[in-house]
C-alpha cells in the first residue's frame, strides 16, 4: 500500500494553484511591502492588497478588517489579549471561553488569569458542544470577551456561533472564534456568524504555512485592540513586522479557491468521511464515535477502540498519516483535554483516533485505510486481557 495521507487537520498539502501564485514573489518579485519609494515595493503592497480583498471576501467585511499575522496562534493571542489589554481600563477583566478550547486560546487566557484576568471555563456536553444559556449565564458586567471555537481540529463538533453572536450583542462582550477548521470550508460570513475576532491560518486549506489572519470588526461596533507586537507600524499599527508577501499572496489565493470549489469538496469529501464512518462502525466492536454525529466538519473522523492504546494502533499504521489528537499537543501522552471535557473516561480518550480526509483522497485510499486499520486493531485486541475477558462476557469494570 503506498503511503496515505490522512492528517488533514494538522496541515494540509500545498495546492500547486496557490504555488504558482506564490512562486513570482519568491524569486524576481522580491521587494518588501512597505518599501515605498521603488516599483519592487509598490508591486509587493500590490500583491498584499489584493489577497487581503480575497480574504476579505471569503469572511465578507471590508479589507481593512483583515490584519495579515504569522498563523493561528498568533491570530488568537493578538485577539484574546488584545482585547484583555484594550478594555480591562473600561473595569472589564473577565472573559468567557470552553473547556474544549484549543491551546492558542486556553493558554493566553491562563496567562491572563496570572496577570489578574478571570476566565470562566463553560462546560460542554458529551458532544463536546457549549450551551449558549451556560454562556449567557457566565457573563458579568465586566466581562470583555467570549471565545468559542468554530469547529473543533479534534472532534469535529461544530459550535452555534451564530447564537452566541446574538448573546453577546445583547450583553456587549466581543465575541472571538478560533475559525482556522471551518474558514472557507463553510459559508465564513462574519454578519451571520456575528463573531467580532476570527483568527484563520492558511495551510489548513492548502496554503503555506507561516501565515494566518485576524478578522477585526471595524464598525458596529468598532473593536478595540491592543498591539501584542510592536516596531515598524505595519498592518495599521495592529502587528508590526515585515510583511510575509509571499504567504500573503498563498492565504489569499487558497481563500479564493475554497470559495470556487467548496460545495463540490464538501459532497465529495463529505461522502468519503461517510464511507469510512460507517465500514469501521460495521466491522468493528466496541467502538465509539466522538464528537457530534451530525454538526461536524465533513471531513473529520474521530472514533475510540475501547481496548486499544491509539498510540501503539498508530505506530503499526506507518503508511498511513493519522492522529490521536491536536497535531500541537501530539507528542504528549496525556489523555485529550478535549475529549475528557465531553464526560469521557481516560482509557476511552486514550484510544481516540482522528481521522482527517481532503482534497486528495480517493475511494480507494479509503477502503485500504479501513481495511488496515481493521486489520490493525484486531492484532492490537489480540494482546489484550480485558478484551478476552469481554469476550468471555467477564464484567472488567467489576473485576477492576
Amino acid at each position: 500500500m503506498h503511503p496515505i495521507y490522512m492528517d488533514h487537520h494538522a496541515t494540509t498539502p500545498l495546492d500547486p494553484r496557490v504555488l504558482d501564485a506564490m512562486m513570482p514573489y519568491l524569486t524576481h518579485e522580491f521587494g518588501n511591502a512597505s518599501s515605498r519609494t521603488h516599483p519592487w515595493g509598490w508591486r509587493a503592497e500590490e500583491a498584499v492588497d489584493a489577497a487581503r480583498q480575497q480574504v476579505a471576501a471569503a469572511l465578507n467585511c471590508r479589507p481593512d478588517e483583515v490584519v495579515f499575522t504569522g498563523g493561528a496562534t498568533e491570530s488568537n493571542n493578538l485577539a484574546i489579549k488584545g482585547v484583555a489589554a484594550a478594555y480591562r481600563d473600561r473595569g472589564k477583566n473577565h472573559i468567557v471561553t470552553a473547556k474544549v478550547e484549543h491551546s492558542a486560546v486556553l493558554e493566553p487566557c491562563q496567562a491572563l488569569e496570572r496577570q489578574g484576568f478571570a476566565v470562566t471555563y463553560v462546560d460542554v456536553d458529551r458532544f463536546g458542544v457549549v450551551d449558549p444559556d451556560e454562556v449567557r449565564a457566565a457573563i458579568t458586567d465586566e466581562t470583555a470577551l467570549i471565545s468559542v471555537i468554530w469547529a473543533h481540529n479534534e472532534i469535529g463538533t461544530i459550535q452555534p456561533l451564530a447564537e452566541l453572536g446574538r448573546i453577546a450583542d445583547e450583553t456587549g462582550a466581543v465575541l472571538h472564534t478560533d475559525g482556522v477548521q471551518a474558514f472557507a470550508k463553510y459559508d465564513s460570513d462574519v454578519e451571520k456568524l456575528g463573531v467580532d475576532l476570527m483568527a484563520l491560518s492558511a495551510h489548513k486549506i492548502y496554503g503555506p504555512k507561516g501565515v494566518g489572519a485576524l478578522y477585526i470588526r471595524k464598525r458596529r461596533p468598532r473593536i478595540r485592540i491592543q498591539p501584542q507586537i510592536e516596531g515598524g507600524g505595519q498592518e495599521r499599527k495592529l502587528r508590526s513586522g515585515t510583511l510575509n508577501v509571499p504567504g500573503i499572496v498563498g492565504l489569499g489565493k487558497a481563500a479564493e479557491l475554497y470559495g470556487e470549489c467548496r460545495d463540490e469538496e464538501r459532497e465529495r469529501v463529505g461522502a468519503l468521511r461517510d464511507r469510512l464512518r460507517d465500514t469501521l462502525l460495521d466491522r468493528v466492536g466496541y467502538i465509539h464515535l466522538n464528537g457530534h454525529p451530525i454538526e461536524r466538519l465533513y471531513n473529520s473522523l474521530n472514533v475510540s477502540f475501547e481496548f486499544v492504546e491509539s498510540e501503539s494502533l498508530l505506530m503499526t499504521l506507518r503508511d498511513i498519516a493519522l492522529s490521536s489528537g491536536s497535531a500541537c499537543t501530539s507528542a504528549s501522552l496525556e489523555s485529550s483535554s478535549a475529549l475528557l471535557a465531553t464526560g469521557m473516561d481516560d482509557s476511552l480518550a486514550h484510544s481516540a483516533v482522528r481521522f482527517g480526509l481532503g482534497r486528495g483522497n480517493t475511494v480507494e485510499e479509503v477502503d485500504a485505510v479501513a481495511s488496515a486499520v481493521i486489520d490493525a486493531v484486531a492484532r492490537q485486541r489480540e494482546l489484550s486481557p480485558l478484551y478476552e475477558m469481554k469476550r468471555r462476557g467477564v464484567d472488567v469494570m467489576a473485576s477492576e
